[in-house]
């Protein structure tokens, strides 16, 4: 028994050292009180919950900040960043914001966008234009497939949708304004959508490409955090695109955030979530009507349970 006890403390120690060499080896200090205060002040600024097993992704993705900022721990920049959250608030959130999308990825959605479009049975807005919210934009892959979705069902370069594209990272709002990107990037595109609805670069822009200006019109991109108690929007929207983003919240703030998208959907809005996310929790707000395709449920069905 008492060599086992031994074995475990030889063991617990050798990990520490492991730890505290692999820290030292880093170049900045930071240990689990820095990592505790970077996973609080993430999720009151941006309701992203970082579990313990993402405190090397928050060291390597801040390590940069802390450098350009000329500083050699993490206590003292995150003690900066909480006296003066201003001037540096939106590089600690755009640097721990996850940006990973492409064009019409999970393709069944820009199907099922299509179709709720083409029904001419559902009361249009007052100007008669159709309303669509991108609600996690990133690069603006997402956005332009919308766009390309709205154009092909109408055929027509100017169909009456508009789309507003938001991300809390402005970094990625600037790449997704500018609509420039890698021709591989489009690989999953069809020769005709590629022909139609970009220009591909040459000379010192060879090897990228650039969305059209008819589609780029389109598309309205704008900084927004989906925890601000007033999104300040119009509302009204035919279809929300709201996709893997409720991942990074806990289940009361997914529920909150629910409830104030729902609140600027159309009566006969549809929401679309991500492929690994479920809103059984949230039955009193939103009720299923397809693959990961949403209603607000209707006060009926909030009075039946």
């Amino acid at each position: 028994m008492r060599e086992r006890l031994h074995a475990t403390e030889n063991a617990t120690t050798a990990l520490a050292v492991d730890r505290a060499r692999a820290e030292a080896e880093r170049g900045f200090d930071f240990d689990d009180r820095d990592f505790r205060r970077i996973a609080r002040l993430i999720r009151e600024h941006a309701g992203i919950h970082l579990g313990p097993h993402k405190r090397d992704m928050a060291y390597g993705r801040l390590a940069r900040r802390v450098r350009a900022l000329g500083l050699h721990r993490f206590h003292d920049y995150l003690d900066l960043l909480e006296a003066d959250p201003d001037a540096e608030l939106q590089a600690f959130i755009n640097a721990l914001t996850t940006n990973l999308t492409s064009f019409f990825r999970e393709a069944h959605h820009f199907e099922a966008l299509a179709a709720h479009l083409r029904d001419a049975d559902r009361p249009a807005s007052a100007d008669g234009v159709q309303r669509i919210w991108c609600c996690a934009a990133s690069t603006g892959e997402e956005a332009y497939s919308l766009a390309i979705t709205a154009c092909e069902t109408y055929d027509s370069l100017d169909p009456p949708v508009r789309i507003l594209a938001t991300d809390i990272d402005t970094n990625v709002l600037e790449v997704a304004a500018g609509g420039v990107y890698p021709i591989d990037r489009l690989g999953a595109l069809s020769a005709t959508r590629r022909q139609r609805f970009f220009q591909r670069g040459d000379g010192p822009n060879a090897g990228l490409c650039r969305v059209k200006p008819a589609l780029q019109a389109l598309v309205t991109f704008r900084p927004l955090n989906l925890l601000a108690a007033d999104h300040g929007l119009r509302g009204g929207f035919s279809a929300v695109f709201c996709r893997n983003v409720m991942i990074y919240f806990d289940k009361p703030t997914q529920h909150e955030v629910l409830r104030r998208i729902t609140a600027t959907m159309a009566p006969d809005g549809l929401l679309f979530a991500g492929h690994s996310e479920s809103f059984s929790h949230a039955q009193d707000v939103v009720a299923s009507c397809g693959r990961t395709i949403y209603r607000a449920a209707s006060p009926s069905m909030d009075a039946a349970r």
